[in-house]
């Protein structure tokens, strides 16, 4: 697999932050909870985006990920008038999995203790 180029990782992060800004007028009356872009990964030919989300709080995972599917063409919209590119990408929304890995990894490292804390 491919290194990212640096102009990958700009445009990325470029659209990480339009993207946060966009979401949080876009979702404000879908859910009560936290949604956070963790990463925009660009494709080479920097016309498709995968966009990476965390979601903390209630509400329903794939109902906002239903949604934000529903509002893509919006979405490329408003972010084409905040962001000046030469192609406006196309979004794909996605659920981070680092977010569950760590807290598994936590959970790994909590009964570890515990079992330390037992056997001493």
């Amino acid at each position: 697999m491919k290194e990212e180029s640096r102009r990958q990782k700009r445009i990325g992060s470029l659209l990480q932050e339009a993207l946060s800004q966009i979401l949080i007028q876009e979702l404000q009356g879908v859910t009560t909870g936290l949604v956070t872009v963790t990463r925009v990964e660009v494709l080479p030919d920097l016309k498709t985006g995968r966009v990476y989300l965390s979601v903390f709080g209630p509400g329903d995972h794939r109902e906002i990920l239903a949604h934000l599917e529903r509002r893509t063409g919006h979405l490329r919209k408003l972010l084409a008038s905040s962001v000046k590119l030469k192609y406006n990408p196309m979004l794909f929304f996605a659920l981070d999995p680092s977010a569950d890995m760590n807290e598994r990894i936590d959970q790994i490292l909590q009964l570890a203790k515990k079992d330390e804390g037992d056997a001493s």
